[in-house]
């Protein structure tokens, strides 16, 4: 997932999540907003401390990233998305957590047909 693709600034981060719509399963939560003009969406990540040491977040954001750059080409273009973890996700491997985030993008209409 190239930088430019990503939320880095705490700014983003709260317009999403005053502005966004969430929804939310045991091991994620997405917030989302349209963003109009935007040629690609952006994904920012959310590990907090209580999941586990900088290794363990670190993993989860890793396969975060790998998921969103596999399902690249389906999703939904002009949007901001947020994914924040929840403590289940310490235990899963990448497919695990890849199959609950298409569950999540599915369920908000975020992937393509």
């Amino acid at each position: 997932m190239k930088k430019r693709f990503r939320i880095k600034k705490n700014e983003d981060f709260q317009f999403v999540f005053r502005k966004g719509k969430s929804f939310a399963n045991r091991q994620l939560v997405i917030y989302y907003v349209e963003k109009p003009g935007q040629d690609h969406f952006r994904i920012g990540l959310s590990v907090g401390k209580k999941i586990g040491n900088a290794v363990t977040r670190n993993r989860i954001k890793r396969y975060l990233r790998q998921a969103f750059q596999e399902l690249d080409s389906s999703i939904k273009y002009p949007y901001d998305i947020v994914i924040i973890a929840r403590n289940p996700t310490k235990n899963m491997e990448y497919e695990e957590i890849k199959k609950s985030l298409i569950h999540l993008m599915y369920k908000e209409r975020l992937l393509k047909k």
